[in-house]
């Protein structure tokens, strides 16, 4: 991948923001760097630094994409109230085991939660 100023303000964006950005939040926040950025220059090259490994997309169903510097394994809860996404341990090896066999051969994995964060439970009590 060749060097791109642009690109990368893009991952130092996706590193900063450490929310799980969308496309728009990291066009947002890196266009007041660099005024002439456009939304298209952004997607394509979240697409080459996810395709090249260097960030991970995280889908979330009914939601834009979202984007993820950390790159060891691990899932997401995706909040019902706030509509945020935060990181969750998952043990890679007990899940693997606990599938071997039973549904084919699992290569990998990206593991959504849906329900209610930290941050919005404790608003409610």
């Amino acid at each position: 991948m060749r060097y791109s100023r642009q690109r990368e303000l893009i991952l130092k964006k996706v590193a900063v923001l450490d929310n799980h950005p969308t496309a728009e939040e990291i066009y947002r926040e890196a266009s007041r760097e660099c005024p002439n950025l456009s939304l298209g220059t952004v997607y394509r090259n979240l697409n080459s630094l996810a395709a090249a490994g260097l960030i991970r997309r995280v889908p979330v169903p009914g939601q834009a994409d979202r984007f993820d510097h950390a790159l060891h394994r691990h899932g997401h809860l995706c909040c019902t109230c706030c509509g945020g996404l935060s990181d969750v341990a998952v043990d890679e090896t007990a899940l693997m085991e606990s599938l071997r066999d039973s549904i084919g051969t699992v290569e990998s994995f990206e593991l959504t939660l849906f329900g209610v964060c930290e941050a919005c439970r404790a608003k409610q009590a």
